[in-house]
């Protein structure tokens, strides 16, 4: 009599819409404010609390920030192996949040340097999961073709959910002192697992969630695994975007805090304290509607002219700033952020998604760019302090919109377009 083949156990089939669509919009509404730990309040905190004086200086609580930012860059490249292989990425979600509040909730509870440095290089490690984690859980669900589009919406939750937050921080803060931050983070910790478990385990497909192609989509696409090595040195297009992205943070990262510098210097240190909270507020929500246009266009009108837009803006901005320094110039221009971040923000992991297609190696090259990027973020600030003062604030906006122009000449010449479905791409098949 002749046996049956044993039969495999269906793949879980990508659905954008319907629960998880709706538990991925609050996760990534809640983790706006976890992901990044105490973020810029922790200098605020430690400046103002910490110490037998009721407060440590700018030096040491720099050299504290300094460590956790390594040690996050660190473990952002590890954080997307393990993303790739581990199928409990829930669970991972919810460990990170986990940490990542603990860590913070502790700083009260903890004395001396080298156990605040500790606790928040722990935190910072434990972030680095969310972004490849989420990603990874979204392509799961949603696949490749869906995924633009709902990238942008997990954007424009995420940049809601900063905006509500960094609200009532401020608010609360205002009105309770600079504690509050803690018990709100928590809250939001405990929103975010809530949400995270409402995800259908079934729904992810962890195949497609690591960048390999579902069984419907396979044409012209490898359907297992490559090397990690091997993707990340020559897949092309990879290097050239992470230059880009490099650039990008590079000339952005330092915008921001200076801009906060310079209103210090103009309004007095209350007055730009709460004028710097309008301009984070002020570009999170525009960075909401530039997301979600982005999410729903970015595939028919292309990648490349999109994340042009977005090196144009931030080299804009730049040289915007030095046009004026009165307080309601410097908060519209900062509001041009938006547009920069939110397309950066929403295209980010969609570009690197199409440069790994069937490599399985999605969240490690995730991580990887992501590191290279960080150090970008990490050398502007020493850059633009260093032309402060060396030239002035008008030196430092222009020599960070050259870099940015540089960084759009780069992507205009090598990078090539991921877009698929995109009108330039039709033209040219």
């Amino acid at each position: 009599m002749a046996t049956l083949a044993p039969v495999s156990p269906p793949r879980p089939h990508p659905a954008p819409a319907g629960q998880a669509g709706r538990a991925l919009d609050w996760v990534n509404f809640f983790l706006a404010d976890v992901r990044d730990g105490l973020g810029p309040y922790l200098a605020i905190y430690l400046v103002s609390v910490r110490g037998p004086t009721h407060g440590w200086n700018e030096a040491t609580t720099g050299m504290v920030m300094t460590i956790a930012g390594l040690a996050g860059l660190a473990a952002t490249a590890p954080a997307g192996a393990l993303v790739d292989r581990l199928r409990a990425k829930r669970a991972l979600l919810v460990v990170a949040a986990l940490l990542v509040t603990l860590a913070s909730l502790s700083l009260p509870f903890v004395s001396g340097f080298t156990a605040v440095a500790a606790t928040q290089a722990l935190a910072a490690v434990a972030g680095a999961a969310f972004a490849p984690a989420i990603t990874g859980i979204t392509l799961g669900i949603v696949g490749a073709r869906a995924f633009t589009a709902r990238v942008g919406r997990n954007e424009a939750f995420n940049h809601a959910g900063n905006a509500v937050s960094a609200a009532l921080a401020g608010l609360l803060a205002w009105k309770l002192g600079p504690q509050v931050v803690f018990w709100l983070m928590g809250l939001l910790a405990a929103a975010s697992i809530v949400a995270t478990l409402a995800i259908p385990g079934d729904r992810i497909d962890h195949d497609v969630a690591r960048g390999l192609c579902a069984d419907d989509d396979a044409e012209d696409c490898d359907t297992a695994p490559q090397s990690m090595w091997h993707v990340l040195r020559h897949t092309r297009g990879l290097a050239v975007f992470a230059a880009a992205a490099f650039t990008f943070h590079l000339a952005n990262a330092a915008m921001l805090p200076s801009v906060g510098q310079l209103l210090a210097r103009e309004v007095g240190g209350g007055a730009a304290t709460s004028l710097m909270s309008a301009c984070i507020v002020g570009a999170q929500l525009v960075m909401v509607p530039v997301a979600i246009l982005v999410g729903r266009h970015a595939d028919r009108w292309g990648h490349k002219p999109v994340f042009l837009a977005a090196f144009a803006v931030l080299a804009a901005r730049g040289v915007l700033y030095t046009l004026s320094d009165s307080a309601p110039w410097l908060l519209a221009v900062q509001l041009l952020d938006g547009v920069g971040a939110g397309i950066f923000g929403a295209l980010f992991p969609v570009v690197i998604a199409s440069l790994t297609r069937g490599s399985g190696r999605f969240n490690v090259a995730q991580g990887a760019v992501s590191t290279v990027q960080g150090l970008g973020g990490a050398l502007s600030a020493s850059l633009a302090g260093w032309l402060i003062v060396t030239g002035g604030y008008g030196l430092a906006f222009l020599t960070l919109a050259v870099i940015a122009g540089a960084g759009l000449a780069l992507y205009l010449l090598a990078m090539p377009e991921t877009a698929q479905g995109s009108t330039r791409n039709r033209r040219s098949a």
